[in-house]
Order: structure tokens, then sequence, then C-alpha cells
């Protein structure tokens, strides 16, 4: 039983986009068009090679900002500060959500390649502000981002996670091979299950998983 396998977790860790709101929510669909926007004036291309930068730089890099960074030099506050400047409104409050991420025992975290302020507006919208101990963004891991294992070892030093009595939620299962390494239990929440060694446990609904888990 999933519950057994989770008694030992004192601290829990959430990945935010596509993990604490449903991917059918689609509110990355605004990010990923700034972006876009933002390749195109800051290195002067058109809209379809700046996708195809987005994309390479994401899964070369971990996040498109890390590849502008590497790459082209882009100062990483001003980029962050226009890419989630959007619309919350695609978003809906999650009451059942809330109540699981309460009832858990231990510390609760946010860890997201996005900012600590962005993250900030998304729990407002969702109902979820209050439940965590802890929101920490890309910019909080010195701008590595996972899957670096940097951006960890960064964000676990700050917030003192102890990794063997910690479990990692994420949608991006490249996320889950560092936490998976340093010994916390992986969950990967997704529409479809991704088998690898590095993912213990799978869910297409992170509310009733984490049912399974309150006594």
């Amino acid at each position: 039983m999933p519950r057994e396998l989770f008694q030992h977790i004192d601290t829990w860790v959430f990945d935010l986009d596509n993990t604490l709101y449903p991917p059918h929510m689609r509110l990355f669909d605004q990010i990923e068009e700034k972006m876009a926007h933002f390749v195109m004036r800051e290195i002067g291309v058109a809209r379809e090679e700046a996708n195809s930068l987005r994309q390479k730089y994401w899964a070369e890099y971990g996040t498109t900002l890390a590849g502008l960074m590497e790459l082209h030099g882009v100062d990483p506050d001003p980029y962050l500060i226009e890419v989630h400047d959007i619309s919350f409104e695609p978003l809906k409050p999650d009451a059942r959500l809330a109540d699981r991420i309460y009832q858990l025992p231990g510390r609760k975290i946010v860890f997201t390649n996005g900012t600590a302020p962005y993250a900030e507006n998304v729990l407002k919208v969702r109902g979820l502000s209050g439940l965590f101990d802890g929101v920490y963004g890309v910019e909080n891991a010195s701008y590595c981002p996972k899957p670096q294992r940097s951006a960890f070892e960064q964000i676990f030093a700050q917030a003192k996670v102890e990794p063997e009595q910690a479990a990692m939620f994420e949608d991006d299962p490249r996320n889950l091979v560092v936490p998976h390494e340093m010994g916390m239990r992986t969950v990967h929440v997704a529409p479809q299950a991704w088998p690898a060694k590095h993912i213990q446990h799978h869910t297409t609904d992170l509310t009733n998983f984490l049912a399974k888990l309150l006594p």
C-alpha cells in the first residue's frame, strides 16, 4: 500500500506547474507564448525559430532561461518578470486538494523552475495559500534549474530537507532523477506514466493519491 511506503516522510516537496494544477487548465501556454516573444525580440529571430530555440534550450539546459543565460548572456530577472506576467483566470480553486495537503504530516514546500512570486500567485488562485512552509523559485537556486543537481542541493540546504525523509511530486520525469539518487521517494504526476527506475509511483490524480497516504 502507498501509505506504508510513505510513513517515514516528514517533508513533502511539490513542483508547481502541471503538478499543483492539472495540465488541462493550460496555464503554461501563456508562459510559452511570452517566452517566444522574448526570444524573438532579444535574439532577433522569427517566431518559428524562436519556438524551436525555446524547446531546444528546455531540452538541453532544463529551462529556456538557462539556455538564454548560457548562450546569449540574458539577464534572468527581467526575463522572469516578463514571462510570468500572465492571467491566472484559467485556474480554479481546489478545496479537496487543499484539504489533502493540509492533512499531510510534516512540512510541505513548493520548488519550481518559475519564480517564488509567480508560485505564490498560483497558490492563491488555487486556494492553496498558507499550506506550505516554504515556496522556492529558480531565483533561490542562483537561477540554476531542475533537473540540475545543484538546484536541488541549494534549495534543500535552504529548506533543511533531509532527502531520505522526503518525497518529491513532479510532472517532468527528468526532474525526479536527482531526487531518486538522493534517496527521496518519487511521484510522477502526469496524464501518462513514464516507466523508469527513478520513478517509484505514478498518478494521474494528485488529490486522490494524497488521500491514500492519509490515516
